[in-house]
């Protein structure tokens, strides 16, 4: 793992099959702190938007149990 620092901030960045991926929480955390991740994390367009990444992505992803927690979103 390596990071690089934008604006004096050190975002992680893990390279996976030559892709590199970037630490949203990393950036997150800069931006508004701890506070703005969870309300994201409340967010039902995240929740959706992380709903078809795992379902497209994660073969063992399990969808009846996400469901729930969508709906109480």
């Amino acid at each position: 793992m390596s990071q690089i620092v934008v604006k004096d901030t050190p975002i992680r960045v893990v390279q996976i099959d030559d892709e590199d991926y970037i630490c949203l929480t990393d950036m997150l955390k800069a931006k508004d702190g701890e506070f703005f991740i969870t309300d994201w994390l409340r967010n039902r367009n995240t929740l959706e938007y992380i709903g078809i990444w795992e379902k497209i992505y994660n073969a063992d992803f399990y969808y009846g149990e996400f469901a729930i927690i969508k709906d109480q979103s």
